[in-house]
């Protein structure tokens, strides 16, 4: 079949599709308005007239290169991509044409029933702020419930988007979500799941700013970061949080101190690198601060001579202690060397 003879054939095949299609179109008058089908009766004969002057070109050039009808032999294949293609162009033109006019429901008919690209068709109704429509193609036509949930959201459907989260198990959002329509109790129920599976995986800070930012609960903050220092887990992070978490600096005196006190030899090293901190955050700190570093220092000094450095930290304008620290690090390698 030589090329001429495929674009005949091809013309014929879509007068009878043209013919199908509008009769269908014509029949959704019995479940949809008169003017949605007009309207897509409309768009359709548009893309037909674009279609059919392609189609026509292409004759009337084929005509005028094979003007005797001699075959053209391979060139079929060729004819039939460069047909498809400019068909394809113009129906990307024609979406852009309706994103421009803003005319962001004709755009995704075109995505969507033309060029059968859902995900673009979706995309352009989000783009255009027609979440509900957005969210049923990404749900019905891409099982893509995550982008169904974030359209529902943005569409201020809150109990569809929830129950999609709770089918993608993201704890966190549908307790926000609860907790955007006033559902305390509910976002707290999910809430606290996120709290369980941070505590579960050892990561004690995030779950101390569910309770603090989330549920405004600052006392059981406060517990899971005391929880996380006495079993080590991310101890010094949970240390420096329960500190930083305490804003009056009697009390944070207080505690200070009295945890101290409690602290088993071996996370001593640990608490010394808090007092760092702690020395820098107040004035009215740096006497307690400094007060314990020199304990711990004493301390570990004969297993851990390096931390005699850790003096300057709590000295910082005292030039005397850098030369003290330098002549016992010198003192200490002649021993060694001897």
């Amino acid at each position: 079949m030589n090329s001429q003879k495929f674009i005949d054939k091809f013309m014929a095949a879509f007068f009878i599709l043209v013919i199908i299609k509008v009769i269908g179109i014509l029949a959704q008058l019995f479940h949809q308005s008169f003017w949605s089908v007009v309207g897509t009766l409309v768009i359709f004969i548009v893309i037909a007239l674009i279609i059919m002057m392609v189609l026509m070109r292409l004759e009337d050039k084929e005509r005028n290169q094979n003007p005797l009808g001699r075959k053209s032999g391979g060139g079929n294949f060729y004819v039939e991509t460069s047909l498809f293609d400019k068909i394809r162009n113009k129906y990307e033109e024609l979406a852009q044409k309706y994103i421009d006019e803003k005319d962001y429901k004709k755009a995704a008919k075109v995505y969507m029933n033309l060029l059968r690209d859902h995900y673009r068709g979706a995309k352009t109704l989000e783009d255009g702020g027609f979440y509900n429509e957005a969210a049923v193609i990404y749900l019905k036509k891409l099982k893509n419930r995550s982008e169904a949930a974030n359209c529902y959201e943005k569409a201020k459907q809150y109990r569809k988007a929830i129950d999609l989260y709770k089918e993608l198990e993201q704890k966190e959002k549908v307790g926000d979500l609860y907790k955007e329509i006033n559902d305390v109790k509910n976002a707290n129920t999910y809430y606290q799941m996120v709290v369980d599976d941070y505590v579960n995986n050892n990561q004690m800070v995030k779950g101390s700013l569910i309770y603090r930012k989330k549920m405004e609960m600052p006392d059981e903050a406060q517990k899971i970061l005391l929880k996380g220092w006495e079993e080590d887990r991310d101890a010094f992070n949970c240390l420096n949080n329960y500190f930083a978490n305490i804003f009056d600096v009697k009390n944070l005196d207080r505690q200070i101190q009295e945890l101290y006190e409690k602290t088993p030899s071996e996370k001593k090293i640990t608490y010394l690198e808090a007092m760092k901190y702690e020395f820098k955050k107040d004035p009215k700190l740096q006497v307690t601060a400094r007060n314990i570093a020199y304990e711990i220092i004493a301390e570990k000094v004969t297993t851990h001579s390096e931390i005699v450095n850790e003096l300057k930290h709590f000295n910082p304008d005292d030039e005397v202690i850098l030369k003290d620290i330098s002549r016992y690090k010198t003192g200490r390698n002649r021993m060694f060397r001897n």
